[in-house]
């Protein structure tokens, strides 16, 4: 599976990516292939970036909410990238759902494969299905979703699994951040704040808001003894969400963060983890934590299938029911034998979509080499 003298292009777009796609950069390097990483200013994805120690050009930046907005710096990133592509020459691109990579690939014929397991983001699907040449996805989500957004069947390679068993298979949980943040295992709660910059999620809050402030107050107050981490996605959601939260702060117990590092063993060793947003709460619910998502639409098909394979995973809607099914979990306490690797029995039963990409990659080079 050699790819010496090989090329790979890989555009990051935002934070999960990042996380996502480590594994995949080491199955390059390994395998003698050439990497050229691009990445987006969007949320945490230029820390996550460097957390992974391989190196990558910084191109673009995130839109915000406003349409306008979201054209131009689609245009700026377009032009930015356009002279390096053409300069570096890859041999094959791939991305989790960069229109703006995409469309250069298409353009150059640069051969391409992508991932997707969010037919929800609508517009940003439009743009990217019909140009990506492979596209990725779940079983448990209904191909239809991506056929109505046209992705045709024979360009859809189909897994058993969701996108966190790519990282959370190799996951070794690491005590290490509890030094760093002086917490015990079981002693704190991680809060992510919603993705409200997503076209499903705009008209549900401003870009600015999270829900946190809603049900945050009456967690805390009957749990004060718990060390509160609360992620936010933006400087304007930690600007809004202080502000509300003004009377609880400053509290050595409460941090609000735009970001974590080591994310993953912070939900490892977490009494509960509460987000708006799907990644956080399903690699949690995969690692065996209690875990709550409040997104106030329907459940994705990825948390339905964690529901149906046993992971402790809940999805409600209403803050009164919030608060108090959080309270009742944080009152239980963990669970014997939480804090094992015992989570990996039940990972490795499904199949990690970066060995499909990468197997995908290789066979696509090798042929064309002997051609």
């Amino acid at each position: 599976m050699s790819l010496q003298g090989k090329k790979i292009w890989i555009d990051v777009e935002e934070p999960k990516t990042g996380i996502m796609f480590k594994s995949l950069f080491q199955k390059f390097k390994e395998a003698g292939a050439e990497l050229l990483i691009t990445a987006r200013n969007f949320d945490s994805t230029h820390k996550i970036m460097d957390d992974t120690g391989f190196k990558y050009l910084k191109v673009g930046k995130h839109g915000g909410a406003d349409i306008q907005q979201k054209l131009k710096t689609y245009i700026d990133r377009l032009t930015e990238l356009f002279p390096i592509i053409t300069e570096e020459k890859p041999d094959f691109f791939i991305t989790f759902g960069s229109v703006e990579g995409t469309r250069i690939a298409y353009g150059l014929q640069i051969p391409s494969i992508g991932f997707s397991d969010e037919p929800r983001s609508v517009h940003v699907s439009k743009l990217y299905f019909p140009y990506i040449d492979m596209l990725i996805t779940p079983d448990c989500i209904p191909i239809e979703q991506y056929n109505a957004l046209h992705a045709t069947n024979d360009r859809i390679i189909r897994y058993n699994g969701i996108d966190e068993v790519a990282w959370l298979r190799y996951y070794q949980p690491n005590p290490d951040i509890l030094k760093k943040f002086d917490v015990e295992p079981g002693k704190f709660v991680l809060m992510r704040s919603e993705p409200t910059f997503a076209c499903y999620f705009v008209d549900k809050l401003k870009p600015d808001e999270t829900f946190i402030a809603k049900y945050f107050p009456g967690i805390f107050k009957s749990c004060p003894e718990q060390t509160y981490f609360l992620l936010v996605r933006s400087e304007g959601q930690e600007k809004w969400l202080k502000e509300q939260l003004k009377d609880y702060l400053p509290n050595e117990r409460i941090h609000i963060t735009r970001y974590l590092p080591n994310i993953v063993d912070l939900c490892f060793y977490a009494s509960l983890v509460v987000s708006g947003g799907g990644t956080i709460v399903r690699e949690s619910a995969m690692l065996n934590v209690p875990s709550i998502e409040y997104f106030p639409g329907e459940s994705a098909p990825q948390e339905i299938w964690l529901i149906e394979n046993g992971f402790p995973i809940e999805h409600i809607r209403e803050t009164d029911q919030i608060i108090s099914r959080a309270i009742e979990i944080i009152k239980q306490g963990s669970t014997e034998g939480r804090f094992t690797d015992s989570f990996k029995k039940y990972i490795l039963k499904f199949e990690d979509p970066n060995q499909i990409c990468f197997n995908y990659v290789v066979d696509k080079l090798n042929s064309k080499k002997q051609e």
